[in-house]
C-alpha cells in the first residue's frame, strides 16, 4: 500500500488537480483535515471508502491509521487544505512513515497565495516595482519564528509579503511594517479564498485595521502588503515588447 499526500487547494471544490482527484477516487481509506477541507472534495472517494477527519487526531493516531491501513493493504489519500509545502505538517508524518517503511507519494495543490491573487485578479510580481513574493507567518502556539525570519528582516527587501496566519494580529503586523513600507502602503486581506464567501477588503497601512474591525475575520485570512499591489501605473514588461528579440519571435538576440 501506499500513502498519497495531496494537496487539496485553497478551498473550491474544482481547484483540485487531475492527479489528485483521481488518487481520491481510488484510495479505500481518506484522511482529511476537517477544520480546513470542504465535504464536498470527499465526493470523489469511492463508495464504501473509510473516512476519517484528522481534525480532532493528534500525530499518533494519525500514525495508527496508517499502520491500520498499510495491515490490510489499503492505500490511503491524505487529504491537506492548500499545497503541502508550507505549514502542511506533513513533514512530521512523512517522518513517520520513512520509519515505519511505509511508502508515500506528494501530489501538490494550489497554494493559497495564488487564490488571493486570482481573487484580486492581479499579478503579484510588477516589473520594476515588486519581483520577489515572501511567503511567510508569524510565531504562534504551533511553532515560533526563527530569530532570523522576522517580519522587518523581510520587510526591508521591499518585496511583497504574503502573510499567513496571522489575521488575528494584524495590528501588530501594521506596526512591524510601517517603519519600513510607508503607512501610504497598499495592503489587500481576502478571507477564504475561492471559497463561496470570499470577500476581499482593499487599504494601506494607515487604514486596513480600521477595515478590518468593520468586516472581522479571525482565521482562513491572508494578509498581503507591499507596493507591487499597486498595479495602477507600472512598466510593462520586455517580454512583449515589439523590440524585444527572442528565438520564438524574431530570432535569437543578438
Amino acid at each position: 500500500m501506499t500513502v498519497h499526500f495531496i494537496g487539496a487547494g485553497p478551498g473550491a471544490a474544482d481547484l483540485i488537480t487531475l492527479r489528485g482527484r483521481d488518487l481520491l477516487a481510488a484510495c479505500p481509506v481518506c484522511l482529511y483535515a476537517g477544520s480546513l477541507v470542504p465535504r464536498a472534495l470527499l465526493e470523489h472517494c469511492p463508495p464504501g471508502a473509510r473516512i476519517i477527519d484528522t481534525a480532532p487526531l493528534d500525530l499518533d493516531a494519525i500514525e495508527a491509521e496508517f499502520l491500520r491501513a498499510h495491515r490490510a493493504g489499503q492505500d490511503v489519500a491524505r487529504l491537506h487544505s492548500g499545497d503541502l509545502s508550507v505549514w502542511s505538517a506533513m513533514g512530521e508524518q512523512l517522518r513517520r512513515l520513512k520509519r515505519l517503511g511505509i511508502p508515500y507519494t506528494v501530489t501538490p495543490g494550489v497554494p493559497a497565495f495564488a487564490a488571493a491573487a486570482a481573487a484580486l485578479g492581479q499579478e503579484l510580481t510588477v516589473p520594476a516595482r515588486a519581483q520577489s513574493l515572501v511567503l511567510t507567518r508569524i510565531s504562534g502556539r504551533a511553532s515560533a519564528m526563527p530569530a532570523g525570519e522576522t517580519l522587518e528582516g523581510f520587510a526591508t527587501t521591499g518585496a511583497t509579503l504574503a502573510i499567513h496566519l496571522a489575521i488575528h494580529a494584524l495590528d501588530s503586523v501594521v506596526a512591524r511594517l510601517t517603519p519600513f513600507y510607508g503607512a501610504d502602503c497598499p495592503v489587500a486581506i481576502v478571507v477564504r479564498a475561492c471559497w463561496p464567501e470570499q470577500r476581499i477588503l482593499r487599504g494601506t497601512l494607515a487604514d486596513i485595521a480600521q477595515k478590518l474591525a468593520a468586516e472581522p475575520a479571525e482565521r482562513t485570512a491572508l494578509i498581503l502588503v507591499g507596493p507591487g499591489l499597486d498595479d495602477g501605473d507600472f512598466a510593462e514588461s520586455a517580454l512583449y515588447s515589439a523590440d524585444y528579440r527572442r528565438r520564438f519571435r524574431g530570432g535569437d538576440p543578438a
